[in-house]
């Protein structure tokens, strides 16, 4: 059964994001964790962006970077530029695949235009998720 680390900067919308739909699509078929380089708390938004597609992140906890994540972890998915970079060297065997995904929390406008934002980015990472994870459990590398 894999073990899939999605890692964000602040681990707080793309990164809780993608856990919840690895979970959600997984089940019990992989080990899901998501963590931040730091933990800045949950957003609020990305919480309803993802309860509009009846997944639910609000137990998640934002969580940062252990030593034990990454050594558990089989698969580390970098969901941002900062992450990229800044991520801690991969035991052996460890696969990183990186996600240039924008971050929803800095858009600007009107509501509207903010919560389609989130929900663009939200629709990425599920179409992302979803192929990671057929990849994944059925034995091809991602």
């Amino acid at each position: 059964m894999p073990n899939i680390l999605f890692l964000c900067t602040g681990n707080s919308c793309r990164s809780q994001m993608a856990e919840g739909f690895a979970r959600q699509l997984a089940g019990e078929r992989a080990v899901v964790q998501s963590a931040g380089i730091e933990a800045h708390g949950k957003n609020p938004r990305a919480i309803a962006a993802m309860a509009e597609v009846a997944v639910d992140i609000s137990g998640q906890e934002s969580t940062a970077l252990t030593d034990a994540m990454l050594a558990e972890a089989d698969l580390v998915v970098t969901v941002c530029g900062h992450a990229d970079e800044h991520c801690p060297v991969l035991p052996p065997g460890t696969r990183r695949v990186h996600w240039p995904l924008p971050d929803p929390a800095k858009a600007t406008g009107t509501e509207d235009e903010i919560t389609a934002q989130f929900r663009a980015v939200r629709d990425d990472i599920r179409r992302r998720v979803s192929q990671l994870l057929e990849q994944e459990l059925t034995g091809g590398q991602a």
